[in-house]
């Protein structure tokens, strides 16, 4: 990573928003109302994916794949009750600011589904430091496949050695190495150091309100 970086992406759920063990929590009350019994710790490992990778990793090959989007609208209505009560991490906000007023695009590239990309967007509370949104919608397939990063790319029409991406799961850096883009960790969404510099980032902070503090060398400098 160098000045020539022009945009971040930015993954949202666990690294701008505070959300990873709510939706830990929520799978696995969706799991157990469809007789799965996947321990919660399994769950969480698996958070940053998008549904339709998740469930393939925590489920049974042989289950009755017919089921799986019952599970899913599940997950969604019983996550949708703390809509309301979701929280911005430390620093998000400001950080995206920051970013922008630095001359960078900020481009949101996130697993969630359209409307649940909506309702983080409001509780982060930073619309006017964001050009660019990709959501679950935009793609065939999410997180750790490239495809994610690669549209969030093409919405400001970018090179991959052009931009960096701030994420907080193994997820979001095993699609960066895929896609060709920096990964800047975070430990906000419950995932080690070990973790995320092992999956390929190139280095990994506290959370957002850690990499502002030393922007832009945090986001424009090379790996540690």
């Amino acid at each position: 990573m160098s000045e020539s970086v022009k945009a971040v992406l930015f993954d949202v759920d666990g690294t701008l928003v505070d959300t990873s063990y709510l939706h830990a929590v929520t799978w696995w009350e969706a799991f157990a109302r469809a007789g799965h019994d996947v321990p919660m710790a399994r769950i969480h490992r698996a958070i940053g994916m998008g549904s339709d990778q998740l469930l393939d990793v925590l489920l049974p090959a042989e289950r009755d794949t017919s089921a799986d989007a019952a599970i899913s609208t599940a997950h969604g209505a019983l996550y949708s009750v703390y809509w309301s009560r979701l929280r911005p991490l430390p620093g998000a906000a400001d950080l995206l600011r920051a970013c922008h007023r630095h001359g960078l695009r900020v481009v949101l590239a996130s697993s969630a589904d359209p409307a649940e990309l909506d309702v983080l967007m409001a509780a982060l509370g930073a619309d006017g430091a964001v050009d660019e949104a990709t959501s679950a919608g935009d793609v065939d397939q999410s997180k750790p496949a490239p495809d994610l990063v690669q549209v969030a790319l093409d919405k400001v029409g970018l090179r991959p050695a052009e931009a960096v991406f701030v994420g907080d799961a193994v997820w979001d850096a095993q699609a960066c190495q895929r896609a060709g883009v920096g990964c800047v960790g975070v430990l906000s969404g419950g995932v080690s150091q070990a973790e995320l510099l092992e999956a390929g980032a190139v280095r990994v902070y506290r959370d957002a309100a850690e990499i502002l503090a030393s922007f832009p060398a945090s986001l424009l400098d090379g790996p540690q």
